[in-house]
Order: structure tokens, then C-alpha cells, then sequence
């Protein structure tokens, strides 16, 4: 697959359930997926991060800094 082309739902829906893509079957590790939040396994629990896109653990760093930075200043009020 190139990577200018946009990966079908099938495809997507393959990924997901490939269990070689879940490592110790909770993380999501598919560096072929360039989604930043994969749906988890079982997608009625939300989303998770794809290890193996560095722009998916940038975006998870930021979001923790961020709810660390603003629970410290809600803190001081």
C-alpha cells in the first residue's frame, strides 16, 4: 500500500483484529496504521494510542503534560 492512499474500512478492520498487532494484547503496535487513536480491542471502551506512529505517542506525552499542568494549577486556586 502506498502511503498516499487512505487504507479502506476493511483494511482498517483487519488491522484491528490481527492479534500480532496487539502486543501483550493491550497495546496497539501497527506502523502501518497512521491513525493517531485507534479504536481499543473492544471498541465500546474508547480509544487507544498507536505505538508504533510516533505522532500517536507525541499526542499521548501532550495530553498527560497537559492534564498534569492543569490539575497542578486548579491546586493553587
Amino acid at each position: 500500500m502506498k502511503t498516499e492512499e487512505k487504507p479502506t474500512k476493511e483494511l482498517l478492520e483487519q488491522w484491528h483484529k490481527d492479534p500480532k498487532n496487539w502486543k501483550f494484547g493491550i497495546f496497539y503496535f501497527n506502523k502501518d496504521d497512521k491513525r493517531i487513536f485507534p479504536p481499543k480491542r473492544n471498541k465500546y471502551f474508547g480509544w487507544t494510542v498507536n505505538f508504533a506512529n510516533l505522532t500517536s505517542i507525541i499526542a499521548l506525552v501532550v495530553l498527560v503534560i497537559t492534564i498534569i499542568a492543569i490539575s497542578k494549577f486548579l491546586k493553587t486556586l
